[in-house]
């Protein structure tokens, strides 16, 4: 089995690609981001999806990007929106985007590959419903793959290092469809921008909105909990 790096949010979209990973016969070594985020169930969520997976290994790297702020993920000072209030993307970018998070969590998982001697890496990144963020474009893993084979001694070495995005074409509904087939409970899933210490999510954020269309489009129940 080859081994691969997989990026757990604990959110819906990395738990499927963790799910494909899997189903396509790699040996997955999962890492998560304690990197100042408004809320940390989402932490406990990767956890325990990451054990009940059997996965061959689940770290957590912290940072702190709250250090920069600029987001309404790290700085509790920046409100985060409801989902109406931004709904269109060609309005701008979201204050929910965080500067450079992919390109950092990716270099990080880049590393920990490096270590274990694994080529490749799977991230949920998609290009359908993906809020406006400009670190989750196609473009953007194709720069990033191209550097991560110029700047690592196994790229060097002629050993290809390959930024797997299997999900970056696939409707939210898409994606819950498929998960679905693979035998994932979503309900242990966290999207939600806003989630209460209970992992509750608000109904309300673009995250929530995404999460709750996503199930509307691939005819299944949301099994997510919602404050009341």
């Amino acid at each position: 089995m080859r081994k691969a790096v997989v990026l757990l949010s604990g959110g819906l979209d990395s738990t499927t690609v963790l799910a494909l990973a899997q189903a396509t016969g790699y040996d997955c070594y999962t890492i998560s981001f304690d990197y100042g985020q408004r809320h940390n169930f989402e932490l406990e969520a990767a956890a325990a999806i990451a054990a009940q997976a059997a996965v061959a290994a689940h770290k957590v790297i912290r940072l702190d990007l709250g250090a920069i702020g600029g987001s309404a993920l790290t700085d509790p000072d920046i409100a985060v929106p409801q989902a109406a209030q931004h709904s269109d993307v060609a309005s701008g970018i979201p204050v929910t985007y965080v500067p450079a998070r992919n390109t950092v969590f990716l270099s990080l998982a880049l590393g920990w590959a490096e270590v274990l001697g694994a080529q490749d890496i799977f991230i949920g990144v998609n290009a359908v419903d993906y809020s406006g963020y400009p670190d989750c474009r196609p473009a953007f893993i194709e720069a990033f793959e191209h550097v991560a084979n110029l700047a690592t001694k196994a790229g060097v070495e002629g050993l290809q290092m390959t930024i797997h995005t299997p999900l970056i074409a696939m409707s939210k509904g898409e994606i819950i469809q498929a998960g679905s087939e693979l035998g994932i409970d979503y309900g242990r899933t966290v999207s939600c921008y806003r989630a209460d210490e209970a992992g509750r999510a608000c109904g309300r954020c673009d995250a929530c909105h995404l999460r709750t269309a996503g199930f509307e489009q691939a005819g299944l129940p949301d099994p997510t909990p919602y404050l009341s």
